[in-house]
């Protein structure tokens, strides 16, 4: 993650369009479409529809529904994340241009078809989705290979992971096994969370040591190295019983030590005062949310009265969900050479997001409230969304470099024309 800052008053806008900056960094394409596509589906799917979908016929519209939350909105942010991640801690040019198209057309085909929930299209989109995740997992290994590094592969394992778990869910939904489909969507969203700890053992430290000391001078917070991955790893553990068939004890108690090892991250964020600071309470909320979601699943395999469900939606809705939000946050500044400071737009929206994890969660609790609690949770879940899209949009769509970069792209494009063709604009060319 980018830690060079630059205060927005240095900062030029470069004469390029919004279609060029959108594929100029992952980030910049993946984050608005996992943003759009997180708020439309579920109210859709509630208000629209009333939970059904049109071309649904053998598998029910509840696990289109959670399929395409996890591997559509949250697999739209995971590319964003890992195009433009990689390539900085390994310091190599990131996916531009055509790449990054192709791998939105790979995952659009797979969300068309979602969108609809088509039980008769559903090869195509198993292929299509399983095309985006192999050449995601390639580009990491690529990289890890050319660089000589190990630090991608931990991703790289959880992608292979995570891609095993979609296959297993395409096959079910095909072959019409619903216990099997249901199984498989769980340990995709579990896939998730082992994504989101690594992700967060990662995101955690630079961003803590950003608001501490701004200057960079010093890295006064140093986690310990046990928290890097326990949760991770844990989750691992659980899945492997989940496959082998275990007994819901053994499953409940293992759920419980996994939801603990992500509650101990909450830690992380004791820092003092600053630990108010925004871009600290997403991070810690998404720790905090996903560990309690798989602390409640796991106490309802023990016979806690609430349903396992009511967990899943704690873990996924609410700490992935919170955990993907914080990370669109901190990186569409960052990325875009903006200090941390979260905008208001999206302050308030972070704040809608866990309304509707609580929306969502009281009636399992016994919380009754007035209203159609299913549509005011897909309401505020899509208004969180778009209040980030409304205060980060502005900041994707154009590229914007300090002064002195701004000067040297000036430079270059005295020298540019001899070296473009008549299709292709010296601008666009000293851009690319």
């Amino acid at each position: 993650m980018k830690c060079g800052l630059q205060s927005q008053s240095s900062l030029q806008d470069v004469p390029v369009g919004w279609r060029n900056a959108l594929a100029d960094e992952g980030f910049r394409l993946f984050f608005p479409l996992a943003a759009i596509y997180a708020a439309v589906w579920p109210v859709l799917w509630v208000l629209a529809l009333g939970f059904d979908l049109p071309l649904a016929h053998t598998v029910p519209p509840s696990l289109w529904h959670a399929h395409e939350m996890l591997v559509g909105a949250f697999g739209a942010a995971l590319i964003g994340f890992v195009t433009t991640a990689a390539p900085e801690w390994t310091d190599t040019e990131p996916l531009r241009g055509r790449k990054l198209w192709m791998l939105a057309g790979l995952w659009g085909v797979g969300r068309v078809i979602g969108l609809l929930g088509w039980d008769g299209m559903g090869a195509v989109g198993a292929v299509a989705d399983l095309a985006w995740l192999g050449l995601l997992l390639a580009y990491l290994l690529r990289l890890s290979l050319v660089r000589g590094t190990d630090r991608l592969l931990g991703f790289a394992f959880w992608i292979a992971v995570l891609a095993g778990c979609a296959a297993m869910a395409r096959i079910a939904f095909v072959v019409r096994d619903i216990r099997l489909a249901t199984l498989a969507v769980h340990l995709i969203g579990f896939a998730f969370l082992g994504l989101l700890g690594i992700a967060l053992g990662r995101i955690t430290v630079p961003v803590t040591n950003l608001v501490l000391d701004p200057t960079e001078a010093t890295s006064p917070f140093r986690p310990h190295p046990g928290r890097m991955n326990l949760a991770s790893g844990l989750v691992l553990v659980t899945m492997t019983s989940e496959v082998a068939g275990l007994s819901p004890a053994v499953t409940g108690y293992l759920l419980i030590a996994a939801g603990a090892a992500f509650m101990d991250r909450v830690a992380e964020a004791f820092i003092g005062g600053p630990a108010l600071r925004a871009e600290i309470l997403m991070l810690a909320g998404a720790s905090a949310l996903a560990g309690t979601g798989l602390i409640l699943s796991g106490a309802a395999r023990l016979g806690a009265p609430w349903t396992e469900i009511a967990g899943l939606h704690a873990a996924f809705m609410g700490g992935l969900g919170l955990g993907v939000y914080g990370v669109f946050c901190v990186a569409g500044l960052l990325h875009t050479g903006r200090p941390l400071g979260v905008p208001r737009l999206a302050r308030l929206g972070a704040i809608c997001l866990f309304a509707s994890v609580v929306l969502r969660l009281s009636p399992d609790f016994g919380i009754e409230l007035p209203g159609p609690f299913h549509g005011l949770a897909s309401l505020a879940w899509a208004t969180a969304f778009m209040l980030w899209l409304a205060a980060y949009g502005p900041f994707l769509t154009r590229i914007e470099l300090s002064e002195r970069d701004v000067g040297a792209t000036h430079d270059l494009l005295k020298e540019v024309p001899s070296q473009t063709g008549p299709s292709q604009s010296p601008k666009k060319a000293a851009i690319e």
